[in-house]
């Protein structure tokens, strides 16, 4: 009997670019399944709220291959959702401002027995790419704003 193994990664996804890509793509070579857990605009609390709707985000990302699920997050606890799928891996961002230590320790509290891994930086393939919604927001001010 085989076990699955289910990856969870997380983030904003605001304006999907190809570092989000990566990092999904990166996060499903973890693991069998991957989920995808979007963050509500009350979560996001470290950058400019996003400009994109929650659904619509979580769509776009629940388009991509890499993705077998991609999920809204919970509007009062992000880790309600990781208690309800109970994965494996948590695969953060190369970037994520989360504390990997803090994040352990609150899945240890909760009985949440996971791995926390990162994904990897993927270098621009071209000068002109741009791997960062805060530099596409930027770019589209500057030439149309």
């Amino acid at each position: 009997m085989s076990s699955t193994r289910t990856v969870i990664a997380q983030g904003t996804f605001d304006i999907l670019h190809p570092g989000h890509v990566h990092y999904l793509e990166e996060a499903a070579a973890m693991g069998d399944e991957l989920y995808v857990i979007v963050a509500r605009k009350a979560n996001v609390d470290h950058k400019a709220k996003p400009i994109c709707p929650a659904t619509q985000r979580r769509d776009v990302v629940d388009a991509l291959e890499a993705v077998d699920e991609a999920i809204l997050g919970h509007e009062e606890d992000i880790f309600v959702p990781i208690e309800e799928i109970d994965p494996d891996v948590i695969a953060l961002g190369h970037d994520q401002h989360h504390d990997d230590d803090a994040i352990a320790a609150e899945l240890e509290r909760r009985g949440i027995d996971c791995a926390v891994e990162r994904a990897s930086a993927r270098e621009p393939k071209r000068d002109e790419e741009l791997l960062s919604t805060r530099l596409i927001v930027e770019r589209i001010l500057e030439r149309r704003g």
